[in-house]
């Protein structure tokens, strides 16, 4: 079995170009030639300084040793209708409720379960739409139906490429290991941080009232007043499309108020449990190499051409982590 690297999946934002008002070929030749004709005998200047790399430079140098291959027991492929969502589970931060959620998994418990709710601007979630109900809600098997608070973990020897921007929610933003992430040098805790396609796992008033039987992913705008008040279990790395395009629900919160609104879930699987065939072989780009922090450079200070103004600073939830394809010859 062979492997090759294709295109990074990440999609580099672009400005918003007008399509219209471009130079014809003929127009940018003759301004060429006046221009040159405008600097004969004067003498140009040589030491202007180089420009910085973009973030699609910065990919097309990296090697193969700034990318991971993600891990297969931490991998759920979630099936709808539309295609496959590849999430990644971050049992570093959040070990109780990714051994629960590949136990649910494995038990096939997600399959034939809907998507429940999608409020605009905020989450979409997903479950058992008779989890209210004792008498007709799937039942959880082994999986138990309450866990430990996972908001935070001990900072020590956690890896951590930190931003060097600041934030308003807490004293040290950065990257562990592929995931959004802040930190308390006071405290010593650590914690995943609400960024687009985040996914938490939903609970209820009383802090040990998660299991990860219900979870949603963030669709908007950064909700970083979550950030530790609710367990964080991963990251969705391929097909948020799948879930941030679906209609918004018309009840409270963004609920769907009709079943036939909601979009089934066909089945979620944990990637160790497919054969090779039928695995997304992807990879990630690594967030403790030289790397990784010259991208977050390239977009603190935007060097496309288009560019006037670069920021010069960046959000956390700004910084784009690039996912590649492999492809696999057998």
């Amino acid at each position: 079995m062979t492997m090759r690297s294709e295109p990074t999946l990440v999609e580099i934002d672009q400005p918003p170009l007008a399509r219209s008002g471009k130079p014809k070929a003929g127009a940018l030749l003759s301004m060429a030639i006046g221009l040159g004709m405008s600097l004969a005998g004067v003498a140009v200047a040589t030491d202007t300084p180089a420009k910085k790399p973009t973030m699609q430079q910065v990919l097309d140098a990296s090697s193969s040793a700034d990318w991971r291959t993600l891990d297969a027991d931490n991998t759920l492929y979630m099936e709808l209708p539309g295609g496959r969502v590849v999430i990644e589970l971050a049992a570093a931060f959040a070990p109780l409720h990714a051994a629960n959620i590949r136990t649910l998994v494995k038990q096939k418990y997600f399959d034939g379960l809907a998507i429940l709710r999608v409020q605009d601007n905020f989450v979409s979630q997903w479950g058992d739409p008779n989890a209210e109900d004792p008498k007709t809600a799937r039942a959880l098997g082994e999986a138990k139906a309450s866990l430990a608070a996972e908001f935070s973990r001990p900072a020590k020897d956690l890896p951590f490429t930190v931003l060097p921007d600041g934030d308003l929610y807490a004293p040290e933003v950065g990257f562990s290991n592929g995931f959004p992430a802040a930190r308390d040098p006071k405290t010593g805790e650590a914690w995943l941080a609400h960024c687009y396609a985040t996914v938490g796992a939903g609970r209820n008033n009383e802090p040990e009232s998660g299991s990860g039987a219900e979870l949603y992913v963030v669709i908007g705008h950064a909700p970083r007043q979550l950030d530790r008040n609710i367990a964080t279990v991963g990251r969705v790395v391929k097909g948020m499309e799948l879930l941030a395009a679906l209609p918004r629900g018309t009840g409270a919160a963004g609920f769907y108020e009709k079943d036939q609104a909601k979009l089934p879930i066909t089945a979620v699987r944990l990637a160790a449990d497919l054969p090779q065939k039928d695995r997304s072989h992807l990879q990630i780009l690594r967030t403790d190499t030289a790397t990784f922090t010259a991208l977050i450079e390239s977009r603190r200070n935007r060097s496309d051409d288009w560019y006037i103004h670069p920021a010069g600073k960046i959000d956390l939830c700004n910084v784009p982590i690039p996912v590649r394809e492999q492809k696999v010859e057998m």
